[in-house]
């Protein structure tokens, strides 16, 4: 389930963190705003929750992939489709 979203401030800019469930486990993820906005446009498409779509990009992502890489990736494959 996805969390309200919050600013984290770095060097790259401005991110914003979300807390999900996944696999029973907690976990937190930060991503730019604008990846988040795609994100939600695809779950949108899919009919899905957010939530959902962040599972199973993480089932699909490779092991030593971090989660916010895949679905960085994830977000530009959708969009350039």
């Amino acid at each position: 389930m996805g969390g309200i979203g919050h600013a984290v401030n770095s060097p790259a800019g401005m991110l914003i963190k979300r807390s999900f469930s996944i696999a029973g486990h907690r976990t937190s993820i930060a991503l730019e705003p604008e990846f988040w906005d795609a994100l939600e446009g695809c779950a949108r498409r899919r009919g899905e929750p957010l939530a959902a779509l962040i599972i199973a990009v993480d089932a699909e992502r490779a092991p030593t992939r971090p989660l916010a890489s895949a679905l960085r990736v994830h977000a530009l494959r959708e969009a350039a489709t």
